[in-house]
């Protein structure tokens, strides 16, 4: 008769079991890579189970290894059936010399075939570990000592061989999200690609990184950037230009897309998706976990400014830090440039190198081993750009340029050229800014050379503003908050043969953000689509974000009034929404008619900004937030003082509006036209 005591030496095992085929399911069933790191986590513990009952009790307990094997077997499943890639891990050590095309394995698409060999020799050490474990158990009954030690080698070898596979399994799926292919074939394909026979303006865009609004010497800089400042000199400033977001990759994604970050799963940070073996390293797992439904770059379905000037005849081009994807549909000749040089990540990750791209290969040209000290990359990717920009212009065929020069500095490490040490006398990050300049003021006499300088759009701007270095312009906060130090930037725009439409050396101050360049040069451009029947042909199938900003070029026009704010987001989440409201409005109000403050007296419109919950930016008091407060940037650039008191009913609409996007979002998070793809 068995005791209570034998039945509940069995619960333990039983339960592991059930919860490994309950994993097993969950991962079939949600398709997420969040669930794999569950089940990974859970083949860890249990492994180490096995091994203790195994060296203590001298015991298999077969219910643990039967919920060890279901959940592995889940996640092989999914790879193999979600995977994005070949199968076989991610592997790339950042050497110069890799070149993508020649590991297959490593970095190309795949197909369910090459998926199950690549997952099977992966998993292969975990299988044989799991085989002789139990054949050990199984067959070696009579010497017992020699079982003892066989199966305790080898639940240790399992141990090993589960962390193995944790550090370099494939992590890289299909995203789990509406796709959007069918509208974007559609608005590329009905492109007019014989506008480019008619006179069409090259473009350059220069986007830094980590820049702040006063780095430059046209909004105050203590030190010089006179081939910055001349893009302000000849062009038009603005006062009051928003990066979209206050970190690196959801920047990006806005300038290029014309949308929110939210809609693309891009709302932080992306990390490498490569296999480092190293237990540390910012690997594959995070962008699962911070972006959501196995999304690792920006979607491939996505319609970037370089894919439209791309089906508009242009050539394309992007040098510099893309950062926003390491594979597959993320990779930037994936999304609409013809060329590319720099890096993939962020100059601070691992692994960090250069390399060349056309058609989505690329070959690392300039290994992590040659940019420990990244010194010569101000250099490097300025003589990428101009031998580039020469090439095309220079060509039979005539065809104008995007080229998108998206600089690595001055994000933190900064590294600055051997003769430009010491220029400044204030540092590392005003040398590496000067530096930079320099080149810049290189590339304007090339392009001068060339004759092309006149033809071409130059637009000047930051992806958020500065981090541990850097000048906001007395703003408060810095990179990482909605605060207007994170997110204002400087942000200039010069066309020298615009025959009025950029004129030269004006000042703005109503407000604009990233997400308003794409339609911006759309229309400077002027895209058309439909053989010429649609001017400002901008994508119809889902929700842009971003309006033109040509009626505050023309004559400084409020674009952002309630109907279109500006939204100031973190993690998915609105902090603050911003808007102009014309101050007659507001005089109209019974509560306002009497208020005589110059700042309504003396202004057309009146810009507001509402926090509804905001970090406290004071390290002293990190435990306060602010809750309800109402900033008027017209008079206060330092959001300094909460208005909400002064109007309450503006502060509850913008509360309300608030509310009323994040429901949107919510609903249709990509911004699908429903009328478009119900159709």
């Amino acid at each position: 008769m068995k005791t209570k005591t034998d039945y509940s030496k069995k619960v333990f095992p039983i339960i592991i079991f059930v919860l490994g085929l309950v994993l097993m399911l969950a991962q079939w069933i949600t398709g997420v890579n969040i669930t794999m790191v569950v089940c990974l986590l859970y083949c860890c513990f249990v492994s180490l189970f096995i091994a203790l009952g195994v060296i203590f009790k001298k015991k298999l307990y077969m219910y643990m290894v039967g919920g060890y094997v279901a959940s592995f077997f889940g996640m092989v499943t999914y790879l193999i059936h979600k995977g994005a890639d070949a199968g076989f891990g991610a592997f790339s050590s950042g050497l110069a010399g890799f070149k993508s095309a020649d590991h297959p394995w490593l970095t190309g698409s795949g197909t369910v075939f090459t998926r199950i060999l690549g997952n099977f020799l992966l998993a292969l050490p975990i299988i044989t570990a799991l085989v002789l474990l139990v054949v050990f158990t199984i067959k070696i009954t009579k010497k017992s000592t020699l079982q003892r030690v066989l199966t305790s080698i080898t639940s240790v070898v399992l141990i090993l061989t589960t962390i193995f596979f944790v550090l370099t399994t494939n992590l890289r799926t299909e995203p789990k999200t509406t796709r959007l292919w069918e509208g974007q074939d559609e608005y590329l394909k009905n492109m007019d690609k014989n506008a480019t026979s008619q006179h069409k303006p090259n473009v350059l865009f220069i986007l830094m990184d980590d820049l702040g609004y006063g780095d430059v010497s046209a909004n105050g800089a203590i030190f010089d950037t006179p081939n910055i400042d001349s893009i302000a000199e000849n062009g038009v400033n603005f006062d009051n230009f928003y990066s979209s977001y206050s970190v690196c990759s959801p920047a990006r994604f806005a300038a290029l897309t014309g949308r929110y970050p939210f809609r693309g799963y891009a709302d932080n940070v992306m990390y490498p998706t490569i296999a480092t073996m190293s237990p540390f390293a910012q690997t594959r797992i995070f962008n699962s976990i911070e972006m959501g439904n196995n999304c690792d770059g920006m979607l491939g379905d996505e319609i970037t400014m370089a894919e439209a000037f791309q089906s508009a005849g242009y050539k394309t081009g992007a040098f510099g830090k893309w950062h926003l994807g390491d594979y597959g549909e993320y990779l930037p000749t994936n999304q609409g440039f013809d060329y590319f040089y720099g890096s993939h990540h962020v100059n601070d990750m691992v692994p960090f190198y250069h390399s060349v791209e056309e058609n989505g290969e690329y070959e690392i040209v300039k290994g992590t081993d040659q940019l420990k000290d990244q010194k010569d990359a101000t250099k490097w990717i300025h003589e990428e750009i101009t031998n580039w920009i020469t090439d095309v212009a220079t060509s039979e065929d005539g065809a104008p340029f995007f080229a998108y020069y998206a600089t690595p500095w001055p994000h933190a490490p900064v590294f600055v050229g051997d003769e430009f040490k010491g220029e400044t006398g204030m540092g590392t990050y005003a040398d590496c800014v000067t530096e930079f300049d320099f080149y810049l003021g290189e590339l304007f006499n090339k392009m001068e050379d060339l004759g092309i300088l006149d033809d071409t759009i130059i637009v000047f701007t930051s992806d958020n503003g500065p981090a541990l270095e850097g000048s906001t312009g007395e703003m408060r906060g810095g990179k990482y908050l909605a605060y207007d130090g994170g997110q204002k930037v400087p942000f200039f725009i010069r066309w020298d043969n615009s025959n009025g439409l950029v004129p030269a050396g004006e000042k703005r101050s109503q407000a604009a953000t990233l997400v308003d360049l794409f339609p911006t040069l759309a229309e400077l451009c002027n895209f058309t689509g439909y053989n010429g029947e649609k001017e400002n042909y901008m994508p119809f199938d889902r929700e842009m974000d971003g309006t033109s900003m040509m009626p505050i070029i023309s004559d400084d026009t409020a674009i952002h009034k309630k109907e279109n704010p500006i939204l100031h987001m973190k993690r998915e989440k609105i902090k603050a929404v911003q808007y102009a409201i014309p101050t007659e409005e507001i005089l109209a109000n019974e509560q306002y008619k009497d208020y005589d403050y110059p700042i309504l007296t003396e202004n057309d419109y009146v810009t507001f900004k509402y926090f509804r919950n905001m970090q406290n930016d004071n390290p002293a008091f990190f435990d306060k937030t602010r809750k309800n407060w109402l900033h008027i940037l017209s008079d206060d650039r330092g959001e300094n003082y909460n208005r909400t008191k002064v109007f309450p009913t503006v502060a509850e609409e913008m509360n309300d509006e608030i509310t009323n996007i994040t429901n949107k979002f919510k609903e249709n998070r990509r911004g699908a036209n429903k009328e478009y793809y119900n159709k």
